[in-house]
């Protein structure tokens, strides 16, 4: 059974008119996310302001995890204490339960007054009254209360839930032009929208501000129509078409937009995708001509030599990625590399790749061509020149993805060549410095702590700690209270109506919205808004990423533990241990529940219905009765079929999950074919890509729940990372190119498994 000490406060790892409105006339909405602290007329001083500290004092927040009944009787008695934000927010808490429990008029009891003492949610608290008012009957009271918040909070964020609650057509307006980031005011508009359907403000509004949600390409497609858009109006379409990954209308727009290196590029990529390729070399060539210097300049060029008629051209092309662009020359040499080897160049070929060793080491690419010939050298049993080869991969590219991998096997071919002492380094120097990736608990598995192996993985149930939620990095002091007492639907009003910045976003305020999606059940998108962030390459971001990757915080939104009671159950009911399940769930589906493979694999653990059909007798449920888009009934399934596939292979959790993936008809012909006494090369040979990432994923996210959740394995980490080892450094076989640490290109963070 997982054990949940929410009390216990622990450091886990170290470091841890509308057409006015749409022009730009409106100076309200830059205000919003503000301190509102001069709109509340209590004369209290404002409490301190919410950081990961300052939170950690309050006898409030850690209850907001547990049911309304589980901290009914403690929010009571702390609401009876002195006066303080811990009180106020006791009060809120239990005010909101009461009237999610339909108990409007004891709600009331606590919410008197309270707008005077709790500034910082004044209109919610407000709001909150006219919604138990309503629930009484009282609908003229709660239409006081409404226009109250309206007349006192007139920019405040709060307000356009009072104005679409009012619901008077001159509200409705006020929302329209002053809150067009409310997700109230969306539906405003596309009610407008039903009744009148040419209106492009209108459609313009939604494309700026909701392109994110469901449904929104049947509205661009409309805005899309109307020929009198302005540039900036085309750009704002072509934005909201490229994030919903609709790349050929994303190119029409952006070929209408403003003449922006971006734009161009986009327009460009679109039309390449589209496989309109004379197109798109029309537009990289203008980007190339008019913005020379610009960033997007450097990968056009190599889209220029995918595109080029002959490889004479796309050769040069990419020799004006390597002479201009040094972030961009890795891409380029590589590709350069293997044109010349596809016309038998094997001299020009090899001084390519040299120079991508020499000049540009700190790349992907020089990472894969390192790491291809220290497997071929590890093939042929030369494992001192294996080690020599992928040493550097660690030491000099640290944020590849190849660098947990080659740290970790630098540790394996010592251990071949009888290096004990170098081989533990080599362990050591994986925990600490990619602690995150699968690598590293094969690492710490070598190094004999007590994190789990291959054999025994089933049976081990980690003690697991649920931390109260992260204060968010960006937004209001407003947001983060709502945010942090579990105010889930008002939160993302809030959010939204202060993210002006959505198409465009800094690294703290897509963690935030990704933090977001996850409070609101968005398991996948919010996963994937986290996980992305490594992807942002661009000079400014690149700090700001790197500081917010060295905290707790960040990691455990990537490794969320949705649905944990049912996990917990039907682990214990299936004898599997929980922290697997969870790591499937997350590989499986992103912890969505409704997930469909094309397969028709179903839910959470990604069932198929001949697998559910198969299950259902051996547990003695009924078929029927069964729904793979439920969590608990899709967890029930596939909890059994993880201990039904452990018990096939005499509980070896590493066939188990590959049978998981590839079916147990694939596990037998490797088991004939791969070698079996190493685990480790087992899984480096499985024969389906897939399959092999697959393990690596999913053992990979149960050490990522175990380093995060375990305070153990958790504070093991933590020491490692202190000790800062280093990785043994092996001489020069075959004179392998220059070890030395290279400055000329920055790369791309990578944190994959």
């Amino acid at each position: 059974m997982l054990k949940k000490l929410q009390k216990k406060q622990i450091s886990l790892i170290a470091g841890a008119g509308l057409c006015a409105f749409l022009a730009g006339a409106i100076v309200s909405a830059p205000e919003i996310g503000k301190n509102f602290g001069n709109l509340f007329k209590s004369g209290k001083s404002q409490p301190e302001l919410l950081t990961e500290a300052t939170k950690a004092k309050s006898s409030v927040l850690p209850l907001v995890i547990q049911s309304p009944q589980e901290r009914t009787a403690k929010l009571q008695a702390i609401a009876k204490g002195s006066p303080s934000t811990d009180r106020n927010r006791a009060r809120y808490l239990l005010a909101s339960d009461l009237i999610d429990s339909k108990d409007a008029k004891t709600a009331l009891s606590y919410l008197e007054g309270l707008e005077n003492e709790y500034s910082q949610l004044a209109p919610y608290v407000i709001l909150r009254q006219a919604q138990a008012h309503e629930m009484l009957g009282e609908d003229g009271k709660a239409s006081d209360l409404r226009q109250r918040v309206i007349k006192d909070y007139p920019t405040h964020p709060a307000t356009p839930k009072a104005l679409y609650l009012v619901s008077t057509r001159e509200y409705q307006d006020k929302a329209i032009t002053q809150f067009p980031s409310h997700p109230l005011t969306w539906e405003i508009i596309k009610k407008r929208l039903s009744e009148n359907p040419d209106q492009p403000q209108l459609l313009l509004a939604l494309a700026k501000h909701s392109f994110d949600q469901p449904g929104i390409v049947e509205f661009l497609d409309k805005l899309a129509n109307n020929p009198s858009l302005k540039p900036e109006e085309w750009e704002i379409l072509g934005t909201a078409y490229w994030e919903n990954k609709e790349f050929g209308k994303a190119a029409t727009a952006y070929s209408k937009s403003p003449r922006t290196a971006r734009n161009l590029y986009r327009t460009g990529r679109g039309l390449q995708v589209g496989g309109q390729r004379e197109q798109a070399a029309s537009n990289y060539q203008a980007l190339i001509k008019e913005f020379p210097e610009a960033r997007e300049t450097g990968t056009a060029l190599i889209r220029m030599a995918e595109v080029a008629p002959n490889q004479k051209d796309a050769l040069a092309y990419l020799e004006k990625v390597i002479n201009k662009f040094p972030d961009k020359a890795g891409a380029a040499l590589a590709r350069k590399a293997d044109i010349l080897k596809s016309q038998n160049d094997a001299k020009g070929a090899e001084a390519a790749r040299k120079l991508l060793i020499d000049k540009f080491g700190n790349t992907e690419e020089a990472a894969e061509y390192r790491w291809k010939v220290a497997l071929d050298k590890a093939k042929a049993k030369d494992f001192k020149a294996a080690w020599q080869w992928a040493e550097p991969i660690a030491t000099n590219n640290p944020n590849s993805i190849l660098a947990p991998r080659a740290s970790f096997w630098v540790g394996k071919w010592a251990l071949q060549l009888g290096k004990q002492n170098e081989a533990k380094q080599a362990f050591e120097y994986t925990v600490s410095n990619f602690p995150y990736s699968y690598y590293s608990w094969r690492s710490a598995e070598l190094l004999s702590l007590n994190v789990g192996n291959f054999n025994n993985l089933r049976d081990l149930k980690p003690e697991i700690i649920e931390l109260v939620r992260p204060v968010p990095t960006a937004g209001s002091e407003t947001f983060k209270e709502l945010y942090l007492l579990g105010q889930d639907r008002d939160a993302w009003l809030q959010w939204n109506t202060e993210f002006q910045n959505k198409m465009q976003p800094t690294i703290n305020e897509q963690f935030t919205e990704g933090l977001m999606q996850l409070a609101r059940g968005e398991n996948l998108k919010g996963i994937n808004t986290v996980s992305t962030l490594e992807d942002r390459d661009a000079p400014e971001d690149l700090e700001q990423y790197q500081t917010l990757k060295k905290q707790l915080i960040y990691w455990q939104a990537r490794y969320p533990f949705p649905y944990i009671d049912l996990i917990e159950k039907w682990s214990a009911q299936h004898k599997v241990n929980p922290l697997l399940v969870t790591a499937i769930i997350r590989q499986e589906s992103r912890f969505e529940k409704k997930a469909k493979s094309i397969a028709g694999a179903t839910g959470l653990m990604q069932v198929m219905p001949p697998t559910a059909k198969f299950i259902a007798p051996l547990i003695n449920q009924d078929i029927k009765n069964i729904n793979l888009e439920e969590p608990s009934d899709n967890i029930m399934l596939g909890t059994w079929y993880l201990g039904h596939t452990h018990d096939q292979y005499k509980e070896n959790s590493l066939l188990a999950i590959a049978s998981y993936n590839a079916g147990p008809g694939n596990v037998s012909k490797w088991l004939k074919t791969l070698p079996k006494e190493d685990p480790d090369n087992f899984v480096e040979n499985i024969p389906f890509d897939e399959t092999k990432n697959y393990v690596r994923q999913v053992f990979g996210n149960y050490w990522n729940y175990l380093r995060l959740y375990n305070p153990e394995i958790s504070q093991i980490v933590a020491q490692y990372s202190a000790q800062h080892p280093k990785l043994p450094h092996e001489g020069s076989a075959d004179k392998p190119a220059a070890t030395r640490k290279p400055t000329a290109a920055k790369p791309v963070e990578k944190t994959k498994q």
